[in-house]
């Protein structure tokens, strides 16, 4: 797949968020340049667990993108950006509000000077609000959205969630929005500004709380049909402490499972309520009678919508994950480098270059971009730009 083959994207982004919104464009097919400062670059590269010098989720991030060095606190890096973005379709950039203004590069100016210009902005509260400069990261983002708010039971505290929905669905949203604005050129031959939050981007993981909240109707955590307030859906201990996800909320599965283990069943088992409780007790005792081997069979043999609760360390093992190839490895110097397919990554994207050392790009881009040899050489000696 190579859709996006001639889209060129100047990548200011680092850690997760902008990463990931960058990679599935380069797996579609985009040339990714991702620019990095002379002191660290992005940081994400030099924390636990490593391959060889660099973050393992760095290498998955980062793969089939370019890197340049180039330093835009300096007056000839923001000229030399400046330069750059005529060359480009795409400027990504994941500051807070108005830091990209200081640089002199204000989004909204930008597009003037620019006009085919896409900028996508990311950030955590977007560019207007009370909350546009407050510092925050995926935690505050679903604890402001209300999905916090759903995680957990009763007067105990909500669980941190052991997984980064507001970075994720922020880069998702993203790529939908730079692809809609790509679509949208063809037709006006302008860019446009795009501002993209990720306290947003998680509002629709909550839209059925959301929906009931808004006409006064939210039960309380942990008290809706897919939030733990009823016996048919949730997670049970095995016979031999696995954990099993029971998520039988249509009839036919609930009636089914019921009656295997003589449960006397009713639609009311659907619906919260006091009987609930009671009815989590029979269910739990029907999990405690089978091992996890015998629940998994028991789930192909009934048709039902169970599944046993992988461990991370299991989930590269799986039998599924693996025949669809989802989770590989790619070799390097310094040992298998661990990659993943997101689902619109095309098969070319299991062999696309692997995450480039900082600044290994940063003569080709410049030189690409229309910056003469001799000034290249000018920024490197000058340490405005590194390679």
């Amino acid at each position: 797949m190579s859709a996006l083959a001639g889209i060129r994207v100047l990548d200011l982004s680092r850690l997760l968020p902008g990463p990931f919104a960058s990679l599935v464009l380069a797996d579609l097919g985009a040339t990714v340049d991702k620019v990095e400062d002379p002191e660290q670059g992005d940081y994400l590269r030099y924390l636990p667990p490593m391959v060889g010098d660099s973050n393992v989720a760095f290498q998955m991030l980062n793969r089939g993108k370019r890197s340049l060095v180039l330093d835009l606190k300096a007056a000839r890096g923001r000229q030399t950006l400046e330069t750059m973005l005529g060359h480009y379709d795409v400027l990504f950039e994941q500051f807070r509000p108005g830091v990209m203004a200081r640089l002199g590069f204000a989004p909204e100016e930008l597009c003037e000077r620019f006009p085919k210009l896409i900028v996508c902005s990311l950030t955590g509260y977007g560019q207007t609000g009370p909350l546009a400069g407050r510092s925050g990261h995926d935690l505050n983002y679903l604890a402001r959205s209300g999905l916090l708010g759903h995680q957990g039971q009763g007067p105990e505290a909500p669980q941190v969630p052991g997984f980064q929905a507001a970075d994720i669905s922020g880069g998702m949203w993203s790529v939908i929005g730079i692809l809609a604005a790509i679509l949208e050129r063809q037709k006006t031959g302008k860019g446009r500004w795009l501002d993209i939050a990720m306290s947003e981007g998680t509002l629709g993981f909550n839209l059925l709380g959301l929906a009931a909240s808004m006409v006064g109707e939210a039960p309380e955590r942990g008290g809706a049909q897919l939030t733990g307030g009823i016996a048919p859906y949730g997670v049970y201990r095995s016979k031999d402490d696995r954990w099993v996800s029971f998520a039988a909320i249509e009839p036919k599965f609930w009636m089914r499972f019921a009656q295997a283990f003589g449960i006397e069943a009713s639609m009311g088992d659907l619906v919260p309520g006091e009987h609930q409780p009671a009815l989590r007790e029979k269910v739990s005792a029907a999990f405690s009678s089978k091992s996890a081997e015998e629940w998994t069979e028991f789930a192909r043999l009934h048709d039902l919508p169970l599944e046993l609760v992988l461990s991370p360390q299991e989930v590269p093992q799986d039998a599924h994950i693996q025949a669809r190839n989802i989770l590989f490895f790619r070799e390097s110097k310094d040992g298998p480098v661990p990659q993943f397919k997101t689902p619109v990554s095309p098969e070319s994207a299991r062999s696309a270059p692997l995450a480039p050392r900082r600044g290994a790009d940063t003569r080709a881009v410049l030189a690409e971009a229309g910056i003469a040899a001799a000034d290249i050489d000018s920024l490197i000696a000058e340490g405005i730009a590194r390679s």
